[in-house]
């Protein structure tokens, strides 16, 4: 029997879970410019929110049918970190790609396959494990710790959404997908939608 896809209850004042995460990464950016310290700190700052799932509005939870979707939640105003949200339906993957800035993946919905590549003596990539991310399970990722991987969603009958932290705005980096052998091809991804959630307006709570 398929499982049902069923929406969880989103309450536009739950919005406030992500307004914290967005400051909390800016106090923690402004306190610290330690990759370590900021990949740290900020598993636990994306660990809260993903533990949670009735915040996130369905239009940024939507799946498509041709291609996974990147909806951009919120962009810092200096472009020192991006958060956004990531829907794999059924059966979709990334190709083998890189980030060029340093990453957390927080899983909010469903589960996914995370692939990870290095190089070999030969320049081309190989295969480095691959890991199950179930929701509320938070992954990190740097140039500094590899990230170069590949993801899919681990549900066979629904889509998967996973939230994402960024060291930079993400859908103007330029980066690149790899074939098998390791051939880069540039790409800046950009994103899905053309509005973001507001989550700065307080007048409609109690």
């Amino acid at each position: 029997m398929p499982m049902a896809n069923v929406a969880p209850f989103v309450s536009a004042n739950n919005l406030s879970r992500l307004r914290q995460l967005v400051l909390g990464f800016a106090e923690l950016i402004e306190a610290s410019t330690e990759e370590p310290i900021i990949l740290d700190q900020g598993q636990k700052l994306l660990g809260a929110l993903v533990e949670n799932d009735d915040w996130l509005p369905a239009e940024y939870a939507k799946p498509d049918p041709a291609r996974y979707q990147q909806y951009l939640l919120h962009c810092d105003s200096l472009e020192r970190f991006s958060v956004v949200s990531f829907v794999w339906a059924a059966g979709q993957a990334t190709p083998i790609h890189d980030h060029r800035v340093w990453g957390l993946v927080g899983v909010l919905r469903g589960s996914e396959l995370n692939e990870s590549f290095i190089r070999d003596g030969a320049g081309k990539l190989v295969p480095n494990g691959s890991e199950l991310l179930k929701a509320g399970s938070v992954s990190r990722l740097s140039p500094r710790i590899g990230d170069v991987h590949r993801v899919s969603n681990a549900e066979r009958d629904r889509a998967s959404v996973s939230i994402h932290v960024y060291g930079a705005n993400i859908g103007a980096v330029e980066r690149a997908t790899y074939d098998e052998l390791g051939t880069p091809k540039r790409f800046v991804s950009g994103y899905a939608n053309r509005n973001t959630p507001n989550f700065w307006d307080r007048s409609s709570l109690p």
